[in-house]
């Protein structure tokens, strides 16, 4: 990265999680910004830590920034230690905190998107099918009060249903083939009395769990516009879950697109092929639909 013409804000809290702190950075390019923020969820098997954002320079933040998008790389509680409920609730923290702080970072709070593969897109998509929580108005922390959706998501080889991976009817909640998923996929409750989370094993709870966490339970009409990419020799991620995923976009009127790249697995050729791609996809969703100014100056 040319260091004159972009901004790097390392390790922002934006949460806290049992009193540790959640953490992301922002770059963004000191000139030519078009007033659109990206989040960035980095992600894998919904394992997260710092060392990702160094890796996702060349081919997430850099071709954003040159297209003078701004940045918003987002770690989030990791497994083993937290849950995929818990990656979620952080996903939705860290676009609240994005929106309520947009001023401060030169972008408009109504147009953010997001973007991630695997893990990260799985996040992607549930936030960009967030609906607004008209009870958040009461909550005590300004921060979520925010909502927590985006207006656009490009999702590389996503995850999106856990009931049906791969072929209908057998739901994947940690047996994977491939990947220790175990800890990402062990729930608990909290118990007041005793003071202590209590894992949940009903077989039955845990299933609504995983209709919770999916995104083709969540996707409506009014859900972010949508690029979905996927390898269809992807050997980690079923190419069934993007399929469905959009079929169900379809039935519902979502604005989605999908790209089958031919030959593609899981891995970073396939971000890097389609890269053009996610920018035109932004560019349409987020910035040539800008009925204002599309420069702002940071504050």
């Amino acid at each position: 990265m040319n260091q004159r013409t972009i901004s790097r804000r390392e390790e922002l809290i934006y949460g806290r999680r049992h009193g540790m702190a959640l953490t992301l950075e922002v770059f963004s390019p000191t000139v030519e910004k078009n007033g659109v923020g990206i989040v960035l969820f980095l992600s894998e098997g919904w394992y997260s830590e710092h060392c990702m954002i160094e890796s996702a320079i060349e081919g997430y933040i850099e071709p954003l920034l040159v297209e003078g998008f701004t940045v918003f790389a987002v770690i989030h509680g990791s497994s083993p230690k937290f849950n995929v409920v818990e990656s979620i609730e952080d996903a939705r923290r860290a676009v609240r905190f994005v929106r309520h702080h947009s001023s401060r970072y030169g972008v408009y709070a109504e147009r953010l998107g997001a973007v991630g593969d695997s893990a990260g897109g799985h996040l992607s998509l549930m936030v960009g099918c967030e609906q607004v929580d008209s009870s958040a108005s009461e909550v005590m922390d300004a921060v979520d009060r925010e909502p927590s959706c985006v207006k656009a998501v490009v999702a590389f080889f996503p995850p999106t249903d856990f009931l049906n991976w791969g072929t209908a009817g057998s739901p994947m909640l940690g047996q994977h083939p491939l990947v220790p998923l175990e800890a990402a996929f062990s729930f608990s409750h909290f118990e007041k009395s005793r003071n202590v989370f209590v894992p949940i094993t009903d077989e039955a709870i845990r299933l609504q769990i995983a209709r919770s966490i999916s995104p083709i339970t969540h996707v409506h009409p009014m859900a972010a516009a949508s690029l979905i990419v996927v390898g269809d020799a992807d050997e980690y991620i079923p190419p069934q879950q993007s399929l469905s995923l959009v079929d169900q976009m379809k039935r519902v009127g979502m604005v989605h697109e999908l790209i089958v790249n031919s030959g593609g697995g899981h891995d970073a050729e396939t971000i890097k092929a389609h890269m053009p791609d996610a920018l035109a996809w932004f560019k349409t969703n987020l910035v040539n639909c800008l009925d204002f100014d599309s420069t702002v100056r940071e504050k």
